[in-house]
This record gives C-alpha cells, sequence and structure tokens, in this order.
C-alpha cells in the first residue's frame, strides 16, 4: 500500500475529452516544452479555446472556459484526493467522496465544504503566469480566491 501524496494523480487515471456548454472540448495534457519559467511563476500559452489542461507535474490544473482561464490545484480540499473531469456532467469530480464543482472551481455538492483551490494568475501576452507556490482558498482569502482569473 503507498500512502498518496497530496496532489498526485490515481494511476490509470485518464482524461480523454470534456463536454461544456453541450459541446465536446479536448482535455489536453500541457508539454513540458510548452512551459517557461517566468520570474514570479511559470508561465503556460492561453488554451485556443475552452478546454480544459492538465499539469501533472505541477499538480496543476489550466481552465479556459467562459471567457476566463483559472489555474486549480488538481486535488480536491475535503482530504486531497485528485480532481477529475466529467464530460458528461460537465464538471470536477473528487476521485474518493465524490464532491463536485462547476468549470470555475466553485463548489456544488459532497464532503468537501468549499471551492477548489486556485493558483494567482496573470495574463502576459499570449501566455498566462501561474505562480504555483501561492493558493487561494475561498473561506481564507474569498477576495484572493475570486481575482484569481484572467478575462481573454
Amino acid at each position: 500500500f503507498k500512502q498518496k501524496t497530496a496532489y498526485e494523480m490515481p494511476k490509470g487515471l485518464e482524461f480523454r475529452r470534456v463536454l461544456f456548454r453541450s459541446r465536446a472540448l479536448p482535455v489536453h495534457p500541457i508539454d513540458a516544452a510548452d512551459i517557461d519559467t517566468a520570474a514570479n511563476g511559470r508561465a503556460f500559452p492561453i488554451p485556443a479555446a475552452d478546454s480544459v489542461n492538465i499539469d501533472r507535474t505541477a499538480s496543476m490544473i489550466l481552465v479556459r472556459a467562459q471567457g476566463k482561464v483559472w489555474a486549480f490545484a488538481l486535488s480536491c480540499p475535503h482530504e486531497h484526493a485528485a480532481v477529475k473531469w466529467s464530460a458528461k456532467d460537465a464538471r470536477f469530480l473528487c476521485t474518493k467522496h465524490d464532491s463536485k464543482y462547476l468549470p470555475d472551481g466553485r463548489y456544488i455538492s459532497g464532503r468537501a465544504t468549499r471551492h477548489m483551490d486556485r493558483f494567482p494568475i496573470k495574463k502576459d501576452g499570449g501566455n498566462v503566469i501561474v505562480t504555483l507556490d501561492l493558493v487561494f482558498r475561498n473561506d481564507q482569502d474569498p477576495a484572493g480566491w475570486a481575482a484569481a482569473e484572467v478575462a481573454v
């Protein structure tokens, strides 16, 4: 038995396609070659269309939807199990206790008691800069959590 780390993705969990606003969208792994290290974070290309993008090495999910981009921690805030995207339901699901979240990270139901954690993010040309060593929890910093998005 191996103890899972806070942001470890369970083996065999695969993301194929996502559904948002009644249309299928691809889920892309983020290629390390596309990532630049910025002075205060990591730069990722802005997704060209609405999608869910996974960076397992950074334990991060980059989401473009509703004209905005967010960067979320890959783990559920309840007990830090990995979250996955459910194309059928157009939402994130906790793999351990079935908490549910909207594409913007807002909590819907389940054992969790708060929204998904967001990383600070800012737009820089055709990239977003994500600060991975800081996270906003909506229950501790609602204004920071709400501001952790960029319009595209």
